[in-house]
């Protein structure tokens, strides 16, 4: 069991809901990004999604791209995501990290070298959001020999023909993609998660949690009501670039989180 199945567990217990917090490793140094990411669990952050800066962030709007571009700026690095995380587990070895990013790091590093350091740093799961089921064999399979929960995203085009395929080897969480685009790029809306993510549960064990569109605490709420968790990314990340104070961010993450443990 990692530390997600054991967080999600516990969550299930207590009758509550999970609050996802994304934040992209290195924005805008590694000193504040890592400031920020030890005060997410204070902040009520049952899970955190550590970004990997990359170049050609495909899946991100221009938020999170520019805070992917901050951050290689700052010479963040996927060895430096990495430290990061292992510095966290210094205090906290009970929160579960995932890394968010793209394949092609991953691929310059070398699979299996990657797979034992992310280990070793403390990682508990990876999202790679341009490896497909097709390339399984690649990196879902090595990396849940290696004790690490691979997590798919599923999507409003995720088709019934299609959903078995993205769930074969998914575990941790499923990921649902509440809307068609980028981070960042339109709102959630709860009325059309709902009847997505009831479809996904009827057909896997697994928590579904949804993210991109979920921007304020009652959105959160909201969507957490219809799902077994909520992610926020873009609302955290914009606050972190425009500088504002590591303890005003904490605050509205708390906010977040608070929403998302109500609904």
């Amino acid at each position: 069991m990692t530390r997600i199945d054991a967080k999600f567990a516990a969550l299930k217990e207590k009758g509550q809901k999970a609050f996802v917090a994304y934040i992209m490793g290195g924005d805008p140094d590694m000193e504040t990004s890592l400031e920020v990411m030890k005060g997410l669990p204070a902040a009520g952050v049952d899970v955190i999604e550590l970004g990997v800066p990359f170049t050609d962030p495909m899946a991100d709007g221009p938020t999170i791209q520019l805070a992917g571009q901050r951050a290689l700026g700052a010479g963040m690095t996927l060895q430096k995501t990495l430290d990061m995380a292992a510095e966290f587990r210094k205090e906290d070895d009970t929160t579960p990290i995932v890394l968010m990013g793209y394949y092609n790091p991953i691929y310059n590093r070398g699979v299996e070298k990657f797979l034992v350091d992310a280990k070793a740093a403390g990682v508990d799961g990876l999202i790679v959001v341009d490896l497909p089921p097709e390339e399984d064999d690649e990196l879902c399979i090595p990396a849940q020999k290696a004790g690490l929960n691979f997590i798919r995203l599923a999507t409003p085009t995720t088709d019934d023909k299609r959903l078995p395929k993205v769930l074969q080897n998914t575990s941790g969480f499923v990921y649902y993609v509440s809307v068609t685009g980028v981070t960042g790029s339109a709102e959630a809306q709860a009325g059309n998660v709902g009847p997505e993510v009831a479809r996904i549960k009827s057909a896997t064990d697994i928590p579904v949690i949804v993210g991109f569109g979920v921007n304020t605490p009652e959105k959160a709420e909201a969507i957490a009501s219809v799902a077994d968790g909520t992610v926020v990314g873009s609302a955290i990340v914009s606050k972190i670039g425009a500088g504002e104070p590591v303890a005003d961010i904490l605050d509205f993450v708390k906010s977040l989180a608070d929403g998302a443990h109500r609904g």
